[in-house]
């Protein structure tokens, strides 16, 4: 048979522009550009638009639902019975409904004192109060000074107990888990649970408990958190921005429509009816949101949560890239993947309304878990980028710039403070929204990572304690710590796609695209949030 000549099989106009590369490139280009590409992009740019529709639906329905409780005053203690607990000359203490504190951690060598000294004082009887450590820490060091720190307390009469396991099944939801099996839980009635990391205020049990005892349907209460280290850097700032509209507008909307809302991310901060917990099944190690998992089993058993936003807790944000990385792919993933495992639960479930069902499925879930993440991500950074390259596909005024304007301004509210950061936090967000997407499609087709659990590393005073001492010789700079290419790889589809826009474009994106390709080369190369020296 004859040899097939090159010409039979590569078409005419490739045989001048073979032996250059750039010119092959750019008639493969054009040979799928207009059957492939463009379709695709259309339709990318469709999906995109949709979803910015439901977000901006979500955000105005949510808006507009803060108002009307500011207006009418829908504050937790009008509806829901509330009156103090007061002290009764015959009865004595045993007024007072025993309470279980919890505080899980784990090898919280700098900030383990924190939460142990504040709910050492909370204001409550102290025969009708149990504090309950739960210690998982892996170092023998640190394990020893959090059992010395509770034998102090111990000394000073506190019912403290100093638990420790033989493994960390389930991690802290096991830790909790195994902590409610111990003889001495058996005659509490409600359980308030603390990070190591949070300070709760003396009054805290006073304000919070009569909630359960006046309302037998009332599940959990949930205080707000407040941040002792929010003015650390620009990323603890931007933190702030993002969970002060999580607290102050999303779970006041939950709380005040639908009595239900997503317990918050480290099960922390609250308390629980130890015997809604127990009806729902208590805690499942099946997600890394097992506090989310028990909330929403929960509230579909018909128990009700409220939301005390003048209940304000301390607390310290991950001042570390990598902290805040390894807690935002927690908070992505376990969301998605409990989405999927209990979404035709929600919808089978004969105890709660249709309309309650609606705000779990699409309000909770699928717009504020999964839909915000995947569209911040592939709507500024992938598609919008894109229709430079192909412009014969656009993206109109209203979908480019005045939805996403008026959502940024509707998620700023939280926080009036940091209204001159805004632009600064947009740019932020757009660059976590890589790993919260990366996270999100992980959690959705339970990919290998979707139960990793690295514990969120918080500093304490430890930098402050660094102040004085003597500076390392020589600055370890780790390549894997301080590099971080998925991002410097988005950032160089940015600034190409912004210098192409600025030769041939004529829609000006190229402002947008040169400073967020920026903040993705920034946060690449590991310039963000605090810098821990090392020896």
């Amino acid at each position: 048979m004859e040899r097939l000549s090159s010409a039979a099989i590569i078409p005419d106009s490739f045989i001048g522009a073979r032996d250059d590369i750039f010119m092959q490139f750019g008639l493969v280009w054009n040979m799928i550009k207009e059957p492939l590409i463009i379709p695709l992009l259309r339709m990318a740019v469709a999906m995109c638009l949709v979803m910015s529709v439901m977000i901006f639906a979500e955000r105005l329905y949510m808006g507009v639902v803060i108002i009307l409780v500011h207006v009418f005053r829908r504050k937790p203690e009008k509806r829901y019975k509330w009156e103090p607990i007061k002290d009764d000359v015959e009865l004595g203490s045993s007024n007072y409904p025993m309470v279980l504190v919890q505080i899980p951690m784990f090898n919280e060598r700098e900030v383990y004192q924190l939460s142990i000294g504040a709910c050492c004082s909370l204001t409550w009887p102290s025969d009708r109060l149990i504090i309950q450590v739960l210690d998982d820490s892996t170092d023998p060091t640190c394990k020893a000074m959090v059992e010395r720190e509770c034998q102090r307390w111990a000394g000073k009469g506190i019912n403290i107990k100093y638990e420790i396991r033989d493994n960390r099944t389930g991690y802290k939801s096991g830790a909790l888990k195994e902590g409610l099996k111990r003889s001495y839980v058996k005659n509490c009635d409600y359980v308030a649970i603390f990070d190591a990391d949070f300070q709760p205020e003396p009054d805290f049990l006073t304000r919070s408990i009569p909630f359960f005892v006046h309302n037998p349907n009332v599940a959990l209460v949930q205080a707000r958190w407040r941040f002792v280290n929010n003015n650390e850097c620009l990323m603890t700032r931007f933190q702030e921005m993002s969970l002060d509209y999580h607290f102050k507008i999303e779970q006041e909307v939950g709380s005040s429509t639908h009595a239900f809302f997503g317990f918050n991310g480290n099960w922390t901060a609250g308390v629980w009816r130890i015997a809604a917990i127990n009806e729902a099944g208590g805690w499942k190690d099946r997600t890394t949101v097992e506090d989310m998992d028990l909330a929403v089993r929960a509230s579909l058993k018909g128990w009700k949560f409220v939301y005390l936003g003048t209940l304000q807790v301390k607390s310290e944000l991950p001042s570390t890239f990598k902290a805040f990385r390894h807690q935002q792919h927690r908070w992505s993933c376990g969301p998605a993947n409990l989405f999927k495992k209990m979404v035709m639960e929600i919808i089978t479930n004969k105890k709660v309304s249709v309309w309650q069902k609606v705000h779990v499925i699409y309000s909770f879930f699928f717009v504020r878990k999964i839909i915000a993440h995947i569209f911040a991500f592939f709507f500024y950074c992938i598609v919008l980028p894109a229709t430079i390259l192909v412009p014969e596909v656009t993206v109109p005024k209203w979908g480019g710039v005045y939805i996403p304007t008026i959502i940024t301004l509707l998620n700023s509210v939280g926080t009036p403070r940091s209204i001159h950061l805004v632009v600064f936090w947009i740019l932020f967000e757009n660059v976590m929204s890589l790993h919260r997407t990366k996270a999100t499609i992980i959690g959705i087709l339970e990919f290998s990572r979707v139960n990793e659990w690295i514990v969120t590393e918080k500093l304490g005073d430890f930098l402050k304690n660094k102040v004085g001492a003597k500076a390392p010789k020589k600055f370890r700079f780790n390549i894997g710590d301080r590099l971080h290419f998925l991002e410097l790889a988005v950032g160089c589809y940015l600034f190409f796609c912004a210098c192409y826009d600025f030769v041939f474009g004529k829609d000006n994106y190229f402002i947008f695209f040169y400073t967020q390709s920026l903040a993705f080369f920034i946060m690449g190369f590991g310039y963000v949030g605090t810098i821990v020296p090392t020896s």
